[in-house]
C-alpha cells in the first residue's frame, strides 16, 4: 500500500471514528457499525477520498467471529440442536423468498434469468456474482443488488428493533466467561487466524468470519474458556466492518441502472416483510422470541445480523446458527436450483 492509499485509509478511519462517536452520543443502535457505514457511504457517494484496507476488514470479521463463537456453551449448543427443525424451515423459506424476488425482478426489468436469480439469492455477494458470471448474468447488476440489500437490511432492522423497544432479551444465552485473560486472548487470536487461513486455503465463503467463528465455537462447546473479547475490540471490529460496507457506494455505483437499484431496494423491503411473517410463525411454534427469529431470518449479512443480536442482546448464538445454516445451504443449492428451474437459460449462450 503506497503513501497516498495509506492517507486515504487513515482519513477514512478518522471519519468513521467521529461518526461512531456521534451516533453513540445520539443513542442510535449499533453506533460503532452504523455510524461508520453511513459516514463513509455518504463520503464515497460525494466523491471524497475514502478507502477500506482489506486486512483491517478481515481483522474486524475475525474479531466478531471469535466474540460470537464464545456464546456457544454446551447448553446453548443443545438449545440450537433442538431448534434444528425451525432452522431447516427458515432456510427453505429463504430459498423460496429469493425465487419470489427473482420472478418479480424478471417481470419488472426483462433481464435474463441468471441476473435476476443470483441478484435475489440471499447469499454472499462475491459468491453470487461469481455464479452469475458462470451463467452469463450481468455481474455488475448482481453485485450492486447485493450491496443495496445489505445496506438496507443493516440500517432498517437495527433501527426497527430499537424503536420497537426490542432489546435486552438475551437472558438464556450468556457467554461462557466474562473474564479477560491476555494470554488466553492471544491464544484465541492465533487459533482464529489459523482457522481463517485454513478456510481461505480451502476456498470457503467468508473465511475470516466463519473460520474464527467455528474455531471459537468448538472451543466453547468443549467447555474450554480462555478469555472473553474486550468491548473495545468488538467496537473497533464493528467500525472496520462498517467502513468496508460504506466505501462500496461510489458515484459510479449510484449511476448503475438507477431503476434496477430502486427495484432491488423495494424488493428488499418486501423480503424484510416476508421474514417478519416467517419469524412470527416460527416464534409461535418454537417459543423463541420473534425478535431473535427476525434477525435469524433477515436477508442481511451474517456478521451484520449477528452483531445486531449481540449488541441488542437478542439471542446472538441462535441468530448466528440461523444465518450460517442459510448461507451454507444457499451456496450449495442456489446453482443446482437455477439449472433445474431455468434449464433453457442455464444452457443458453451469452
Amino acid at each position: 500500500m503506497n503513501l497516498l492509499s495509506t492517507g486515504k485509509v487513515l482519513s477514512t478511519l478518522l471519519l468513521a471514528l467521529a461518526a461512531a462517536a456521534l451516533f453513540d452520543w445520539l443513542h442510535t443502535p449499533l453506533p460503532w457499525m452504523l455510524g461508520p457505514l453511513v459516514a463513509t457511504g455518504l463520503a464515497s457517494v460525494l466523491g471524497m477520498p475514502s478507502l477500506s484496507w482489506n486486512p483491517l476488514r478481515n481483522a474486524g470479521q475475525c474479531t466478531i467471529g471469535v466474540a460470537l463463537g464464545l456464546y456457544f456453551t454446551p447448553q446453548v449448543g443443545l438449545l440450537i440442536l433442538n431448534m434444528g427443525w425451525a432452522i431447516a424451515i427458515g432456510v427453505l423459506c429463504t430459498l423460496g423468498m429469493g425465487w419470489v424476488m427473482a420472478s418479480w425482478l424478471h417481470r419488472m426489468h426483462h433481464l435474463n434469468r441468471a441476473t435476476t436469480w443470483f441478484a435475489s439469492a440471499i447469499g454472499g455477494a462475491s459468491e453470487m456474482t461469481l455464479l452469475a458470471e458462470r451463467a452469463h448474468g450481468r455481474t455488475d447488476l448482481v453485485a450492486a443488488a447485493h450491496s443495496v440489500r445489505i445496506l438496507i437490511v443493516t440500517l432498517v432492522v437495527p433501527f426497527g428493533m430499537q424503536f420497537s423497544g426490542l432489546h435486552g432479551l438475551d437472558v438464556n444465552t450468556p457467554q461462557a466467561t466474562r473474564e479477560f485473560d491476555m494470554w488466553g486472548l492471544i491464544g484465541l487470536g492465533a487459533l482464529a487466524a489459523s482457522s481463517a487461513c485454513l478456510m481461505q486455503r480451502l476456498d470457503r465463503a467468508n473465511p475470516w468470519f466463519l473460520g474464527p467463528l467455528l474455531a471459537a465455537m468448538l472451543l466453547t462447546l468443549l467447555d474450554l474458556h480462555w478469555s472473553t473479547v474486550p468491548k473495545w475490540m468488538t467496537n473497533a471490529a464493528q467500525l472496520l466492518i462498517g467502513v468496508s460496507l460504506g466505501v462500496r457506494f461510489t458515484p459510479n455505483f449510484i449511476h448503475t441502472a438507477p431503476k434496477w437499484l430502486g427495484s432491488v431496494a423495494l424488493g428488499t423491503l418486501g423480503l424484510i416483510g416476508m421474514c417478519i411473517a416467517l419469524a412470527l410463525a416460527l416464534a409461535w411454534g418454537s417459543g423463541l422470541h420473534p425478535a431473535t427469529l427476525v434477525l435469524g431470518t433477515a436477508p442481511g449479512g451474517i456478521a451484520e445480523m449477528a452483531i445486531t443480536a449481540k449488541v441488542l442482546q437478542l439471542g446472538a448464538p441462535v441468530v448466528t446458527a440461523f444465518q450460517v445454516c442459510r448461507l451454507m445451504t444457499v451456496l450449495v443449492m442456489v446453482g443446482p436450483l437455477f439449472r433445474w428451474l431455468y434449464a433453457e437459460d442455464a444452457t443458453a449462450s451469452p
